[in-house]
């Protein structure tokens, strides 16, 4: 008896489905799954774990935090660069800000910032900068200070209001990104007494203006400090991070900052293929040369 064409169309669907399940769904992973354990390969495909006396402690390419519980870097350990996402590898993200984002949202006073909800407060990748810039320079005993940042780490912006709305006489100005009860960071502007921010209140009015202020062109403390890599895993550090944190390391750690500094030039890898992007320092396999030192 001759089967309907309408069945059989399904029966050949049916066999499709099934032989591509067997070689895309099962076959396809297993070879690839096969190739990888290839030696040469096996470490990358299982993760690059790193193992000390057994245990895993990190991974070479996916970069981790040396913090305390409250956040605070070990002072023994080389520092990794920022993570938007706190090194979580489920998470990995960029920022998503860019150099048109200098104005901070205020929090409201009356909320707690520290509660799980926050205060509503949100830092421009400006101020983020300011802050991160501050803090390694307290940490390393040198300069944070960088062009238009505030002293007390925040950007160094100004919503200037003009007689013409654009242009003229200007009116008013106010610090935004520094919350009242805050003392601006520049008294006047073109004559006029320059105001803390307000919560609350509306300044888009204003025109956004970036102040440079007296810091040198050139930050002693450098971009990869301050900035969160794309993916915020990056597991390395340019050689000039690490070498400003060699003095720190080295006196937490009782060495000479000789030898500090020897163990990052062994563990600076080249640019890719010879030519590509600029030397860097593994951060992992560094702190676990110190500890073996």
């Amino acid at each position: 008896m001759r089967i309907p064409s309408w069945i059989s169309q399904h029966l050949a669907a049916l066999r499709a489905l099934l032989f591509f399940t067997v070689l895309v769904g099962l076959a396809y992973p297993l070879v690839i799954t096969g190739v990888a354990q290839l030696p040469g390969l096996r470490d990358n495909a299982n993760g690059s774990l790193v193992e000390v006396n057994g245990q895993p402690v990190g991974s070479s390419i996916i970069g981790q935090s040396f913090t305390d519980a409250d956040g605070n870097a070990v002072k023994k350990y080389f520092q990794s660069r920022p993570s938007a996402s706190g090194y979580d590898p489920d998470a990995t993200a960029a920022s998503n800000l860019g150099p048109e984002s200098m104005e901070d949202t205020l929090g409201d006073p009356a909320l707690d910032p520290n509660s799980e909800e926050g205060d509503g407060s949100k830092q421009a990748l400006l101020t983020q900068v300011c802050a991160r810039s501050k803090a390694v320079g307290e940490l390393e005993g040198v300069s944070g200070a960088r062009p238009y940042c505030t002293s007390d780490g925040v950007g160094a912006v100004l919503r200037v209001f003009y007689t013409g709305g654009l242009s003229g006489k200007v009116t008013r100005a106010v610090s935004v990104n520094q919350a009242c009860p805050a003392t601006p960071f520049i008294a006047t502007y073109e004559g006029v007494s320059v105001e803390c921010g307000k919560f609350g209140e509306d300044y888009s009015k204003g025109v956004l203006v970036p102040v440079r202020g007296d810091a040198p062109e050139k930050s002693a403390i450098p971009a990869d400090a301050v900035t969160a890599s794309g993916s915020s895993l990056d597991p390395h550090i340019s050689v000039e991070y690490a070498k400003l944190q060699a003095k720190r390391v080295a006196a937490e750690r009782g060495v000479s900052i000789d030898k500090v500094n020897a163990l990052i030039d062994e563990h600076t890898d080249a640019r890719a293929l010879g030519f590509m992007g600029e030397p860097a320092v593994n951060v992992l396999e560094l702190n676990l040369a110190l500890d073996r030192m």
